[in-house]
């Protein structure tokens, strides 16, 4: 189902060495699991190259159109229609301070005499 949409291997230079089949499944198991991408199973690819080709398919928009195709099957085999008829959308907002930019942060105080000029002056000048 997917095959078609995975980018054919560059042309010219060196042939694919892994399987884009174990590369996606490898993705896939990652964006489940989380975690660091070092920490990929060796099972599946190298992680670098799990991780290159995810930037790759996320940049070109190969990963949205996987997600979309995957979608639209489940939503056929759940008998409901291919696209979706209506969004929720959540108006919920987390409130803030009243002042925005630098006027709402605090500067940090500096106690009295904190300078070095100032401490070598004697006070009863």
């Amino acid at each position: 189902m997917l095959e078609p949409l995975i980018p054919p291997a560059k042309p010219g230079g060196r042939p694919r060495s892994v399987d884009p089949r174990e590369v996606a499944n490898a993705i896939r198991y990652q964006l489940r699991a989380g975690g660091a991408w070092r920490l990929v199973p060796h099972e599946f690819p190298p992680w670098p190259t799990v991780y290159a080709y995810f930037r790759r398919w996320e940049a070109d928009g190969t990963w949205e159109r996987m997600a979309g195709v995957l979608r639209r099957e489940l939503r056929v085999a759940l008998g409901r229609r291919p696209e979706p008829s209506a969004a929720v959308l959540d108006s919920q907002t987390v409130k803030t301070t009243e002042k925005g930019g630098h006027a709402a942060t605090t500067r940090a105080r500096r106690p009295p005499g904190a300078s070095g000029i100032s401490s070598s002056i004697p006070r009863d000048c």
